[in-house]
């Protein structure tokens, strides 16, 4: 019996997507930090800023070398490959280092992969098994977004949810199938968010221009709030909190909250422009890097509810946030954690320490008390958040 609890517990702690469990960016975890932060191993997986799915003790990510993207399953208590595999692609280091930027899904025993140009796979998730491939790119004829695609798979049912195109885009889970697509139009760079709105399933997805939301199983459009950021960067995933939706983006564009489904904000500011890794929410309060990746930032506590700043933090660069429960664990840009309760009151981290050098843009990942971060040049740690 104690075992099969056990096990339950590991598996609910497993982050098996992009922004995990919840879909928010906050593990259910309650942290037992011990008094020091070590690195347990290190390990390389090329250039790339996909973040990790962790499951049944294997975490996944992707990464680019030698003219290839490569799908790593790394054994979570050594850091050593469990299996690999390459396919051709394009560096696509336009203004950055480039290298894929989407984030692995596992759903039971199956991985699915979304490549930096539309590349999609899905594997068996304990051997690396091929069981289909399909390139997108080909097939749809769908333009591809300056800068690749990001936005992660998410399965919703039996479908597979893609951000391609205008709106989105699904396939069949089990065979490849494309099921719908939306308008030949840029897509943003987030991963699909399926929310309640009033009680009805939708689909909140970006497009170059606008957040839209659609019928998850036909791609229908509902509505559509405009946001039209420079570049076409709408990539920071949006806010669901009952029926307000906060979005958030930089190159001057800023922040705002809107009640679903109208286009008018109950507040709009500058007060929160995140680039790309999008805020927590925790006791109505939102978590944060205002500013953008090589330029001024600051880590900040808003107030959802009226966009008020409660605090801001220098010194940590365009980094990223995520969370246990009430802690939240931060990475700087060059590679500090920081631990510290989520309040209103004052940022106060409990421990912090350097674990990796280089720019970390990608959110980490807690399961289980294992915490992996990386960094765009591809160097991988595992850090223990327990005692």
């Amino acid at each position: 019996m104690l075992a099969a609890l056990l096990a339950l517990a590991a598996l609910q702690n497993d982050w098996t997507h992009w922004r995990g469990p919840d879909r928010n960016g906050i593990s259910r975890e309650v942290l037992d930090l011990p008094a020091e932060l070590k690195v347990a191993w290190k390990a390389d997986v090329g250039v790339g800023f996909s973040s990790f799915a962790v499951a049944a003790g294997r975490a996944y990510t992707i990464g680019w070398a030698d003219d290839q993207e490569h799908v790593y399953a790394l054994d979570v208590e050594t850091g050593k490959t469990v299996w690999k595999h390459s396919f051709p692609s394009d560096l696509g280091d336009k203004y950055f280092e480039g290298g894929p930027c989407s984030t692995p899904t596992v759903d039971g025993d199956r991985l699915y992969v979304l490549g930096r140009w539309g590349e999609l796979f899905r594997f068996d998730a304990a051997t690396g098994r091929l069981a289909w491939s399909k390139n997108l790119r080909k097939e749809t004829k769908v333009r591809i977004p300056d800068w690749g695609f990001a936005g992660s798979p998410r399965v919703y049912g039996d479908l597979l949810l893609l951000n391609l195109g205008e709106a989105g885009a699904a396939v069949d889970k089990n065979t490849g199938t494309l099921a719908w697509r939306s308008a030949d139009q840029d897509a943003g760079y987030s991963t699909p968010l399926p929310f309640q709105d009033g009680g009805v399933e939708r689909l909140l997805v970006s497009s170059g221009k606008a957040w839209i939301a659609v019928d998850p199983r036909t791609g229908k459009e509902a509505w559509r709030i405009p946001w039209v950021t420079q570049y076409g960067v709408n990539a920071a995933d949006p806010i669901v909190a009952g029926d307000l939706l906060f979005v958030t983006s930089a190159y001057g564009k800023g922040c705002g909250l809107f009640k679903m489904g109208s286009p008018d904000p109950v507040w709009e500011s500058k007060v929160l422009s995140m680039q790309m890794s999008p805020p927590v929410l925790i006791d109505g309060h939102l978590y944060g890097f205002d500013g953008m990746g090589g330029k001024p930032s600051k880590l900040k506590c808003v107030e959802m509810a009226t966009g008020a700043e409660k605090w801001t933090q220098d010194g940590l660069g365009c980094g990223t946030v995520i969370a246990a429960t009430s802690s939240l664990i931060v990475l700087s840009e060059r590679g500090e954690l920081l631990v510290a309760p989520a309040t209103p009151s004052g940022f106060r981290p409990a421990v912090r320490a350097r674990v990796v050098e280089g720019k970390c843009w990608t959110p980490p990942v807690l399961s289980n008390g294992r915490l992996f971060c990386r960094t765009g040049a591809g160097d991988v740690v595992r850090v223990d958040l327990r005692k």
